[in-house]
């Protein structure tokens, strides 16, 4: 099972990407993300990983396996039963950007993520707009 939820945004790519990558921010801006802990130091890199924790459920760790700088990371985490893997991707359009989102789900407890993933995909996007918009105006 695959979403993807994509969202313009008035913001530089640049200035966009710097929210995606820093992970540790999240929890500034989106409400779907309780806590980030890298598990490294340093920027994103294939092999990076970091503990998340998200409202009712346990921690999970994830680990980045495709990084293109500037553009596009994903990275996945697996569970008894589910493996999800998870999709950023920032697309110059005009003056602005896209960012794209994307959660991937396998494994026979994948259908437990059909009721939130639109949900989480959305209401992530919804904070990157807005940090960006307030990083753009300050």
């Amino acid at each position: 099972m695959e979403w993807t939820h994509s969202v313009p945004i008035d913001a530089p790519p640049d200035v966009v990407w710097g929210l995606v990558a820093d992970v540790e921010s999240w929890p500034r801006y989106i409400s779907t993300v309780r806590s980030v802990t890298r598990l490294d130091e340093g920027p994103l890199r294939v092999g990076s990983s970091a503990r998340i924790q998200q409202p009712g459920q346990p921690p999970a760790v994830w680990t980045v396996e495709r990084l293109d700088p500037g553009r596009e990371f994903s990275w996945s985490t697996a569970r008894r039963g589910l493996r999800m893997t998870g999709t950023h991707r920032v697309v110059p359009d005009g003056p602005g950007c896209r960012n794209e989102i994307g959660l991937a789900g396998s494994g026979p407890l994948a259908v437990l993520l059909v009721p939130l993933a639109r949900y989480v995909l959305r209401t992530e996007n919804a904070g990157f707009r807005a940090a960006a918009r307030r990083r753009v105006a300050a």
